[in-house]
């Protein structure tokens, strides 16, 4: 980034209100983007942060449903719980707006008039899945099916789990509607649609060419979707929650929530200021989009192609978008209940929201997934926030009291290397701040903390504690420069950790809070009272760390009680089932499929031969775990080219709402080739 900008919007991806915020939120969005804004903000930089609760989308008509309650309660719940976590962990929002909010609706109607009173959009009338029982069109997920390319039976109609695949709801064999569990019927219906590929060229140039410097992973998705080919997506669908299609004859049809959704950001900043639009239409505004990997595609290519649509918005100029975040080696699992809440997390630790953010930030997955655990996030406290930075910091502080009654001494006289170390503060501060410059967040916080380490190998390279008898001249200037690193510390690490610097600057009496300066010499005045000593963090115990872990466990023990139970599907005859030739069989050898993510290529002995099964298990299940495992096959599918494999049978498995899937497993006694009926 080259050009100066008057100021600076930050969005945050708006959460479903559909369940509270977990770990895999914080690390994926909402702790990079508050380290960023408050960076950014010491600065001195002109800068809002806004965020808000996506309150539309089938996720929420399905809860709604499953509970038997309106939508509206359901968001009216999970925002209060969200918007309340989030300030008690001290993300700094300047409004955390809500997308069912008039200024929203008025908004979002606005955006879409615009465009169609341009002629921007496509008007078609489709064919699309009704269900006569339930009296309504069917969202894509509202529809379960037999999946084309592999077979499997749970698919939904915009994408099978298995085996990866994007699918459209007509493409399903034997489709079923979640509502009633009736075939649904085709009807007639129309939609408006953004023309993708019209703005195809425009893409290629605009991402491509002129924002290489996009991180590898958001930049290399839009190349892969661009290189595929874009096409005409749909801004309207028939719900009866969401915001109104404001055109005559539209009756039963909402804005798409992908269309609705990321104009939350521009309603929040009107709901914020008057100035809205100098965040929005200015050019000397620079536009930041914290968001996680799934949300690249929506933030990089529709949403700026509807801002360009519009044509009066300003473009995104950088989309920094983290991995997965996995916890104890599992994928976070809402509906299994394997996560870690934030609004319990605030309960179980009270006061150690910065030992979270830091964790988090530390272990944050920037370029690949990766993975929280209890025992790390214990580790980095005791041997990171407690040994190295508490350690400094009380050090100095202690020491200050046992010799100088708690002011800060003098300088006395400077040694080669007491200019060495202050020197090496203005060269952190730099590398810091370029790495918060280009969003890699886990170097800036450990660059960051080499300043404390700095300041543990000052004290223990001048031994004041022995130097004292002989020389307390020599003292009185290692504790000053040692006081003057803990209140660049205060600051250098505010973005990080805002409520231990908070602290630290009370022990310190010490108030300014300006990024520049960060390695002056005098920040803290000769004479000055400062504090009595406090510890900054406090060790962690096992104790703690075990209930966590145990508590993780019982949460999927009991997981089952409320999770949504999929539809009874259409009755078939006997004879119809018995076609089906089940038979039990071992998984002789296994490997991951190149290239793919979730297949795993199996020789599998059924008893009647050894022949090749592919199925999409990869995320749930190590190849090198599976030779030797029993399984049940329907041995006479017809082969199927998967990845260019040709895959001879089906390994039968169970699915959770959330597309957690297990086999469905015979018991040992079984014998190869023995038939399920």
């Amino acid at each position: 980034m080259n050009k100066s900008y008057k100021r600076y919007l930050v969005t945050s991806a708006l959460p479903y209100a559909n369940g509270p915020i977990h770990l895999g939120h914080l690390a994926g969005v909402y702790v990079p983007s508050d380290i960023y804004t408050r960076y950014q903000r010491l600065k001195g930089k002109k800068i809002i942060h806004v965020c808000g609760s996506d309150e539309h989308g089938v996720p929420i008509t399905l809860k709604a449903r499953n509970e038997g309650v309106s939508p509206q309660e359901i968001v009216d719940r999970y925002h209060e719980i969200n918007k309340k976590a989030f300030e008690d962990f001290g993300i700094a929002f300047d409004i955390y707006s809500r997308t069912s909010n008039k200024v929203h609706y008025e908004t979002a109607s606005e955006f879409f008039r615009k465009l169609y009173d341009e002629g921007k959009f496509i008007e078609k009338t489709t064919e699309q899945y009704y269900d006569k029982e339930a009296g309504s069109f069917l969202a894509d997920r509202y529809i379960t099916g037999t999946c084309p390319h592999c077979s499997n039976q749970d698919a939904y109609g915009d994408q099978c789990e298995q085996c990866g695949t994007s699918l459209s709801p007509t493409e399903l064999i034997n489709p079923t509607s979640r509502l009633s569990g009736s075939e649904p019927e085709l009807r007639e219906t129309r939609h408006w649609y953004l023309p993708l590929d019209k703005y195809e060229p425009w893409l290629k140039e605009w991402i491509l060419e002129e924002h290489q410097e996009w991180k590898p992973n958001v930049y290399g998705q839009c190349k892969s979707w661009i290189d595929q080919g874009l096409n005409p997506r749909a801004v309207s669908r028939d719900l009866n929650w969401g915001v109104p299609v404001p055109v005559e004859g539209a009756d039963g049809k909402v804005l798409y929530v992908w269309f609705d959704a990321p104009i939350g950001y521009i309603s929040a900043t009107r709901e914020l200021t008057d100035d809205w639009e100098k965040y929005w239409k200015d050019e000397d505004t620079r536009m930041i989009h914290f968001i996680g990997k799934d949300n690249i595609v929506f933030h990089c290519i529709i949403f700026p192609t509807m801002l360009k649509a519009e044509g009066s918005y300003i473009l995104p100029d950088n989309v920094p978008a983290n991995e997965f975040l996995n916890l104890e080696n599992d994928k976070i699992s809402t509906s299994r209940n394997w996560a870690v809440w934030l609004h319990e997390y605030l309960e179980d630790f009270p006061g150690k929201q910065d030992v979270l953010r830091y964790v988090l930030c530390a272990n944050a997955p920037e370029a690949k997934d990766n993975d929280f655990t209890w025992k790390d996030f214990q580790n980095r406290n005791n041997n990171e926030l407690v040994a190295i930075l508490g350690n400094f910091i009380n050090r100095a502080i202690v020491l200050t009291h046992k010799y100088y009654d708690g002011k800060v001494p003098p300088v006395t006289g400077m040694e080669d290397y007491d200019r060495q170390v202050i020197g090496e503060i203005g060269a952190i501060r730099a590398s810091v701040e370029k790495s918060l410059e280009n969003f890699r967040f886990r170097e800036a916080v450990k660059l960051a903390m080499d300043l404390a380490r700095l300041g543990n190998k000052y004290l223990a390279d001048t031994e004041p504690w022995k130097v004292i008898k002989k020389d307390p001249d020599r003292v009185s200037t290692i504790l000053n420069i040692s006081l003057q690193i803990s209140a660049s510390l205060s600051i250098l690490l505010e973005p990080f950790l805002p409520f231990s610097m908070e602290k630290l600057r009370r022990f310190l009496n010490f108030e300014k809070v300006d990024w520049s300066l960060i390695g002056e010499a005098d920040l803290l005045e000769t004479g000055q009272m400062i504090g009595k000593p406090e510890l900054l963090f406090e060790k962690i115990e096992d104790t703690a760390i075990e209930q966590q872990l145990e508590k993780l466990q019982n949460s999927r023990k009991s997981v089952g009680k409320d999770t949504e139970v999929a539809a009874q599907k259409p009755e078939v005859t006997f004879d119809e089932f018995s076609k089906m030739d089940i038979r039990t069989a071992t998984i002789v050898e296994a490997d991951k499929v190149p290239k793919t993510k979730k297949l795993i290529k199996m020789l599998v002995d059924t008893g009647i031969d050894q022949r090749t099964i592919v199925s999409g298990i990869a995320e749930y299940y190590d190849p090198d775990t599976l030779p030797g495992r029993k399984v049940c096959v329907l041995v006479n599918l017809a082969p199927r080219k998967i990845k260019g494999i040709e895959s001879q049978g089906m390994i039968l498995l169970s699915e959770n709402s959330d597309g957690q899937l297990y086999f469905v497993e015979p018991g040992e006694e079984a014998h190869n080739g023995a038939e399920v009926n």
